[in-house]
């Protein structure tokens, strides 16, 4: 029988174990590193956003899961995602060469900048701007994705 003095050790070991279960059955977590080949310069950066759905998917600044961007040093660079839910996802890229963080266009919708996107669907005049569907691909436990910059529209 339990004494009336040990309650709050009870208590405690109790609140204590439904902790350590909890801990136990937490989501698992995944890493994305996304490597940019083919970059034509050695100024500005790349700028990377990750995207979890359709929505806002590949301009949007304020629908991503995550994005970042990184000082360009070479014709390809890396960067790596965590934290991220295991699932699926597509990647857009910039090369930022002003700082703006997003991709400039002309007056006609052509991008001014380097771009790309995840799955490097073909982009031009006749098929338009990517959907998710076209360049999204399964993020598991440590996945990795390379993206080809573009510098121009597809033939």
């Amino acid at each position: 029988m339990l004494k009336l003095s040990h309650l709050p050790y009870f208590l405690l070991a109790s609140l204590l174990s439904i902790s350590f279960v909890k801990t136990v059955n937490a989501e698992p977590t995944a890493k994305l590193t996304v490597v940019v080949n083919g970059i034509d310069h050695q100024k500005g950066e790349i700028c990377f956003r990750v995207f979890g759905g359709e929505k806002g998917f590949p301009m949007s600044n304020t629908s991503e899961v995550q994005s970042g961007c990184t000082k360009i040093t070479g014709t390809s660079v890396k960067k790596e995602f965590s934290g991220l839910k295991p699932g699926t996802y597509a990647v857009a890229v910039v090369d930022d060469q002003n700082g703006d963080h997003k991709l400039n266009k002309d007056f006609f919708g052509i991008p001014t900048e380097g771009f790309g996107i995840s799955e490097n669907p073909t982009v031009s005049i006749q098929t338009g701007t990517p959907k998710f569907r076209d360049a999204s691909f399964v993020v598991n436990k440590n996945t990795t994705v390379n993206i080809k910059m573009k510098y121009s529209l597809d033939s």
